[in-house]
């Protein structure tokens, strides 16, 4: 169960990160063609949101894999249900607000996994 818990919890933090180089460094790019029903010629004035936002992303990756360097097991999984439940409420609010795709993609892997480390 321990090593599905960490491959969730490395797709999850992986995910992130791509996210993050997505928003910060692709979004006058790939973001005209992921957010096809956002308007084109706002891509270039939300650049820097979009980065900020991105920033975020690379926090929550570098949390859930901070979890792979704490030896003692109750600190590894209290720190990942910390980023896990992070990533969950961020996806939620993304899913309501944005695409309900959020959900299925952020929301439901991590509540998957604090599931898992609960148990």
């Amino acid at each position: 169960m321990e090593i599905t818990i960490k491959i969730l919890i490395g797709v999850i933090a992986f995910l992130h990160l791509y996210i993050m180089y997505f928003e910060m460094f692709a979004w006058t790019t790939k973001g005209k063609k992921v957010f096809n029903n956002f308007p084109k010629d706002l891509f270039e004035p939300t650049k820097s949101m979009a980065a900020n936002q991105g920033l975020y992303n690379g926090f929550l990756a570098a949390g859930l894999l901070w979890t792979f360097f704490i030896t003692n097991l109750e600190w590894s999984n209290n720190i990942a249900l910390f980023f896990l439940a992070c990533v969950a409420i961020a996806g939620g609010y993304g899913a309501m607000t944005v695409s309900r795709k959020i959900l299925f993609v952020q929301t439901v892997p991590a509540l998957l996994t604090i599931a898992l480390i609960l148990l």
